[in-house]
């Protein structure tokens, strides 16, 4: 269970992330290797990315010994290297508090992990590198799917907001949760992959074969530190959670990679980052070459005739002007007007007895022109 707690300035503080955000999505993915429990929809995916992922990759499996990543690795950013350059910015006491916080009581610590421990620079090329491979791999031949998702998923959100609230747009964003007295609540969810399969999902193939190499991945460990005891008691309290906005606000970002519960980036000074499970329940996968349609997920949040309205207006036009270009009659083509403006997607200016129509800045987003 998951309790959001809001102040009255947190409830206009909440926004939704504009695009996806690379980083986050691929950690998701790679947890969601090692998640037993959706073998039935992601069994393919998870055993595709297994044969194809490549050796390089194994050192972020390293990173999560119980289950549970360092925090200097909650980031956003628009692009993998802006991603990493974020990562690489964080403070060295935080990253060393953090590495001590997620070995504490798990054994041996790999060479590389102690090496980034210390503030190595060749440390960090390894995780920069194992980033890289796990990227190209993972998300890089899916990107322009999970782009599609993320703009279908925004307007959906934007059009919830816009004619219900927030409270309706927040309980669209996780069935069965509910904004009730500045408390969103979430419901249980299926948990975190365990710390054996998350790393075994990210071992190198000859060493998932190998009894030695097996041997030596179990044997996970401890960097020592003050932080030590506290992450025992950080373990206890993962059945139940609270967070406090306290004035900070908070960013939904859908993963179109997790179907577990909410991933929640919650640092000090610095926004909450909610990042919740999103699109159809499978894994985008590689599309044939051409089989893309020009509104792909768009049409499926709006419709099909709303999203080509929505296009149209790329340009301003009359209503006329929109109804003929888009092969509607004028009462519909006005119709879906007034139900884009309502969304902020549109914006409608009167010049004598013509009205013109227009994108707004969140119309271009939506649809992915450049303003």
């Amino acid at each position: 269970m998951l309790h959001i707690r809001f102040t009255a300035e947190d409830m206009s503080r909440v926004r939704f992330a504009p695009r996806p955000s690379p980083v986050p999505e691929l950690h998701a993915a790679l947890l969601m290797l090692g998640a037993p429990h959706e073998g039935l929809l992601f069994g393919r995916w998870r055993g595709r990315l297994l044969r194809t992922l490549p050796g390089a990759a194994e050192p972020l499996g390293e990173l999560v010994p119980d289950g549970a990543a360092p925090r200097f690795l909650d980031v956003l950013g628009g692009t993998r290297e802006e991603g990493f350059a974020l990562i690489r910015s964080a403070r060295q006491e935080f990253v060393r508090s953090e590495l001590a916080r997620v070995y504490a009581g798990q054994g041996p610590v790999p060479p590389w992990v102690r090496a980034l421990h210390r503030g190595d620079a060749a440390a960090w090329g390894t995780l920069d590198r194992a980033q890289r491979a796990a990227h190209e791999t993972v998300l890089a031949p899916v990107w322009p799917q999970v782009q599609d998702l993320h703009r279908a998923e925004f307007t959906r959100y934007a059009l919830t907001a816009a004619e219900q609230g927030l409270a309706a747009a927040l309980a669209a964003v996780a069935p069965g949760s509910r904004l009730r007295d500045g408390v969103w609540e979430w419901p249980s969810a299926p948990s975190a992959p365990s710390a054996q399969s998350a790393r075994s999902a990210l071992e190198a193939p000859e060493a998932r074969d190998d009894p030695e190499a097996r041997g030596a991945g179990a044997a996970r460990g401890a960097l020592e530190g003050p932080e030590a005891g506290e992450a025992r008691n950080a373990r206890a309290a993962r059945a139940a959670r609270e967070v406090r906005l306290a004035g900070r606000g908070l960013v939904l970002l859908p993963t179109f990679h997790w179907r577990g519960g909410p991933l929640v980036q919650d640092l000090p000074d610095r926004p909450v980052v909610l990042a919740y499970p999103a699109g159809g329940g499978l894994p985008p996968a590689p599309e044939p070459r051409g089989a893309r349609s020009e509104d792909g997920g768009l049409a499926a949040a709006l419709g099909r005739t709303r999203a080509a309205v929505l296009r149209a207006l790329a340009e301003p036009r009359t209503t006329t002007d929109l109804a003929r270009r888009t092969g509607i009659g004028n009462a519909t083509a006005s119709a879906h007007a007034a139900a884009l403006r309502a969304a902020g997607l549109i914006t409608t200016t009167r010049t004598g007895r013509s009205v013109h129509h227009e994108q707004t800045p969140l119309g271009m987003l939506v649809v992915g022109t450049t303003p």
